[in-house]
């Protein structure tokens, strides 16, 4: 699998924790859309596309099995993300 495109658009918001939408494109052929950039306490990290169940918690819609997945999808997402924000 390799990641062939990020899209990112800046949502900064005064006194909002979320700073960004990103679109990841995968092997030129399979999309995720609506990962959300947000700003913790050690910095930032990514949150896959969710949604709220019938409980009120929230699901993943699609997410990375592998910590060596999810590290792909964040180190891309936000090297784009610093990119955006210094263009």
């Amino acid at each position: 699998m390799k990641i062939t495109s990020v899209n990112v658009r800046i949502t900064e918001k005064e006194d909002s924790r979320m700073k960004g939408i990103a679109s990841v494109l995968l092997d030129d052929c399979f999309a995720v859309h609506d990962i959300r950039i947000i700003e913790g306490d050690n910095g930032l990290f990514i949150a896959m596309p969710s949604r709220k169940t019938a409980t009120g918690a929230y699901r993943d819609i699609a997410h990375p099995i592998s910590a060596e997945c999810r590290k792909l999808f964040e180190d891309a997402v936000i090297e784009a993300y610093k990119q955006e924000l210094n263009s």
